[in-house]
């Protein structure tokens, strides 16, 4: 039996901040159903009535062309832009309308509907904490740099392509971790050791693995049709990295189906890490 084509539906993220909440929210629940297939537009600082009846004219023009109701995943707090952005038709979730009300009710006070407050409640220290988080994992990526290995927080081991990089940056920008990367390379694996300078940070390490399918074809999008890419070469590497970090003792994630996200959390949970920023 052939499953029915995916309906189309633009999902819209509104915010009178940057919108990165609203999508980061929209994205959770839209990962819950399959059988869609979702335009996703961010449209950031509806700080006005007027840029909100601009919202309402786009949202009902693309319902018109995909012939469903649009999704409309707001955080605005401006209750004006609010009550404009509610004559869209469109099925509109509305994350602070619905959680407002109730947390007021609870504590007792009245929000101050201030725009960017989630942003202000970072301070200055914060602030720079995860900038030179940045800096630190921008200079220590791919085992370009050995040096001041004993401020990391975490340093990442895994074959070449297994998402070391992007796992980093993710943990310096999100939660200010210091976050170091070293390929596990033939020459590693030849030699029976972990790179020059890890062995004394072990207890910082922590691997990533990968399923041999996936990195050839990762592979292959960089070096076609090279040994580096090849099938045989991607099983022997992660079969040898294996090896090698179970014999060091450092535990390791399949990262092949996990999301940055998914890998961030074991990473912090099992290195029993401090998240620095929210």
């Amino acid at each position: 039996m052939t499953p029915p084509a995916p309906t189309r539906h633009t999902v819209f993220f509104i915010s009178d901040g940057t919108g990165i909440t609203a999508e980061t929210l929209g994205h959770s629940l839209l990962s819950q159903f399959e059988g869609i297939q979702p335009a996703q537009v961010r449209m950031p600082f509806i700080d006005s009535d007027a840029k909100a009846a601009d919202c309402v004219a786009q949202i009902n023009a693309a319902g018109t062309k995909d012939g469903n109701r649009p999704i409309v995943i707001s955080t605005l707090v401006n209750p004006g832009a609010a009550t404009v952005l509610r004559q869209a038709n469109a099925l509109i979730l509305d994350f602070f309308g619905a959680f407002i009300s109730p947390l007021e009710a609870e504590l007792g006070i009245k929000s101050s509907h201030t725009i960017g407050r989630s942003h202000s409640l970072v301070n200055s220290s914060e602030y720079v904490a995860r900038m030179d988080a940045i800096n630190f994992t921008l200079a220590h990526d791919d085992g370009v740099s050995s040096a001041e290995l004993d401020k990391s927080d975490v340093i990442l081991v895994g074959v070449s392509r297994s998402g070391k990089t992007p796992t980093s940056l993710y943990l310096a920008i999100q939660f200010g971790i210091k976050a170091a990367n070293y390929p596990l390379i033939p020459e590693d694996f030849e030699r029976n050791k972990l790179p020059d300078g890890l062995s004394k940070h072990r207890h910082k390490l922590f691997g990533l693995t990968i399923n041999p399918d996936r990195l050839a074809a990762i592979r292959q999008e960089r070096r076609p049709d090279s040994t580096y890419a090849s099938i045989e070469n991607c099983r022997w590497e992660i079969d040898q990295a294996q090896k090698l970090m179970r014999r060091e003792g450092i535990e390791w994630l399949e990262s092949t189906t996990k999301s940055i996200e998914e890998i961030g959390a074991t990473l912090l949970q099992s290195l029993k890490i401090d998240r620095r920023t929210c």
